[in-house]
């Protein structure tokens, strides 16, 4: 990646989680909600662009792209069934550990210390772009996300999880989470970054994708637990695909 970055990225965001790097993996760390969220939302997934989702590699053939990867938890998840993965990240610490996680599991994942424009600037595209707790971290959303609905390619979905900018939002995503329950290290978001469906709806549509599917997702911090449900006061998920010419 060149060291001209996009107006999407926050230095502070890159910043925050450079120091949080490390952590990735430890299930009992700081990213412990994701870990649950993991495995719920790979699921959800995998059941709608699998074939055969109760197949041993169910995924085989996709290529997957997977935004903000992370120390790449949702990544290996996809690469373990079956797709080739390219996972990409504005923070480099992030693709270390992530490249370094997958050899270990013995996983050949494409990590870049890259963004959804510079793919985007390089016709890039893909059979599904996973935009996952990504959107609500961006400094400039418009353009972030022209760039992701520009990477999908006919007859492809894209996958985007983000949080709601709500009242209940801000009590349960903000107060809640990061300052009565502990459930994410404080800073972790700003909510007026947070997006309400239906803004998410028209990026996705001036991108040129059609939304097939909403969903919300309950937490319960106190027993560790992530459940879908109809509500998406606070998180949420959304399925869009891209029509084939």
């Amino acid at each position: 990646m060149t060291s001209s970055q996009p107006a999407s990225v926050d230095p502070d965001q890159v910043a925050f989680y450079t120091r949080l790097a490390d952590r990735w993996w430890d299930e009992n760390g700081p990213f412990w909600p994701l870990h649950l969220l993991n495995a719920l939302r790979k699921a959800w997934i995998i059941d709608r662009i699998a074939a055969d989702p109760d197949a041993t590699v169910p995924l085989a053939g996709l290529r997957i792209l997977d935004i903000g990867c992370g120390g790449g938890l949702l990544s290996e998840a996809m690469a373990r069934a079956g797709a080739t993965v390219i996972g990409i990240d504005v923070t480099e610490r992030n693709i270390s550990v992530a490249r370094v996680h997958a050899e270990n599991e013995g996983l050949n994942i494409d990590y870049r210390h890259s963004s959804a424009e510079a793919l985007a600037a390089d016709s890039e595209s893909f059979d599904v772009v996973l935009n996952m707790e990504v959107v609500e971290h961006v400094a400039d959303l418009d353009g972030f996300m022209t760039a992701a609905c520009h990477l999908v390619k006919p007859g492809g979905s894209m996958f985007v999880a983000t949080l709601n900018r709500s009242l209940a939002g801000f009590v349960i995503g903000i107060v809640g989470a990061e300052y009565i329950t502990g459930l994410l290290p404080r800073g972790t978001h700003q909510w007026s970054r947070f997006v309400r469906p239906d803004e998410l709806d028209a990026h996705l549509h001036h991108g040129g994708l059609d939304v097939v599917e909403r969903i919300g997702i309950r937490v319960n911090p106190w027993r560790r637990r992530m459940t879908l449900t109809s509500w998406m006061g606070v998180n949420y998920m959304v399925h869009a695909r891209r029509g084939r010419p």
